[in-house]
């Protein structure tokens, strides 16, 4: 061996700890383990990891926090759809649901406080198909204080979950965590009161008046602005309420021409606050003098107009699908009859 080789043996060598006894090794390694946990422990200690454990599990023991600001009884297929898709393509559950151990409940583990509609996209595919998808979730120990601001921080965004639910979830957390101080709540949320106000008041529309509408869920903060202040003064709100009442009958009975969109009800609801329509003086089509031709419901719902009146006879307009009801229209024209053509003539 030359000297340089020996010379870098020696470097090398010099670089290698000494062997050690086998009892010494284990020691040391059983030290650097237990430092290692010690590290590790101090690190979740002061929030620098965060550790949720998640586990794939049956989502029938699961159940849906009372709590949880999602309607789960008004899921579907159709609001599903896009989610059992995604599932399906990728072969499992990608985003986990946040979920809180239970005690004392022999039929459930866990309680859902985010991901209720994955958990119903879950049970739907395992009924149908597909026994094998199980729900991810991510365990974390949680108040309820804590599992409102978590599952409003995530739901927040999402397109699927309606003003009216996330509205209704506020308006019950309103004095469930803050003793009704919406300052306090707003500050907790990172929101404006201004912002929370427009949810509260959302979640505070009478039952009539949600009822009018086929799907609540379509009904939008915007909307507020429309629906408050015809509900304030006493008269006004008299009128709308009868109004919703009779829309939402109609609507049972299976009656025809009622108006179905948000926009349009809003407008039949904004009508009905006016009341009964007061005569107006115009001129009509010959240049005279002459009274509101529309004839409406107490509500304002217009009934039937009178176009022209003249030696011949009268001509008149039927609003068929005005909103009104057949034995309304029955009533107008009677009257008309009566005011045009008495009896015995």
């Amino acid at each position: 061996m030359t000297s340089r080789n020996k010379s870098f043996v020696a470097d090398l060598a010099s670089m290698v700890e000494p062997a050690q006894p086998a009892g010494e090794r284990g020691a040391r390694l059983g030290i650097g383990v237990l430092g290692s946990r010690a590290n590790r422990l101090a690190d979740l200690a002061s929030g620098a990891v965060v550790d949720h454990p998640q586990e794939l599990v049956d989502p029938a023991r699961c159940r849906i926090w009372e709590r949880h600001n999602r309607d789960y009884a008004a899921l579907n297929e159709a609001r599903c759809r896009d989610l059992i898709e995604s599932i399906v393509a990728q072969g499992k559950q990608e985003v986990p649901a946040i979920v809180r151990r239970v005690t004392g409940d022999p039929d459930h583990d866990f309680e859902v406080i985010c991901g209720a509609r994955r958990h119903w996209a879950v049970s739907w595919l395992r009924a149908h198909n597909y026994p094998d998808i199980r729900y991810l979730v991510e365990i974390r120990s949680l108040t309820d204080e804590q599992a409102f601001r978590i599952s409003d921080l995530e739901n927040r965004a999402r397109e699927d979950l309606s003003d009216v639910e996330r509205a209704r979830d506020y308006l019950r957390a309103l004095d469930l965590y803050y003793d009704g101080r919406q300052k306090t709540m707003a500050g907790r949320l990172n929101q404006s009161e201004a912002w929370l106000s427009r949810y509260l008041d959302l979640a505070r529309l009478p039952d009539e008046v949600m009822a009018a509408f086929p799907d609540p869920h379509e009904l939008k903060i915007s909307h507020v602005g429309t629906l408050k202040p015809i509900l304030k003064p006493q008269e006004k709100r008299a009128l709308v309420l009868a109004e919703a009442q009779r829309l939402a009958r109609l609507r049972a009975e299976g009656a025809a021409g009622l108006p179905v969109t948000v926009p349009d009800i809003l407008r039949a609801l904004v009508a009905a606050a006016a009341g009964p329509a007061t005569k107006a003086k115009g001129k009509d089509r010959r240049g005279a003098s002459s009274d509101d031709p529309t004839v409406r419901t107490g509500a304002g719902v217009p009934l039937l107009r009178v176009d022209r009146q003249d030696r011949k006879g009268v001509s008149v307009t039927l609003f068929c699908h005005g909103g009104g009801t057949r034995a309304e229209a029955e009533v107008a024209l009677r009257a008309l009859l009566d005011r045009h053509w008495p009896a015995g003539d």
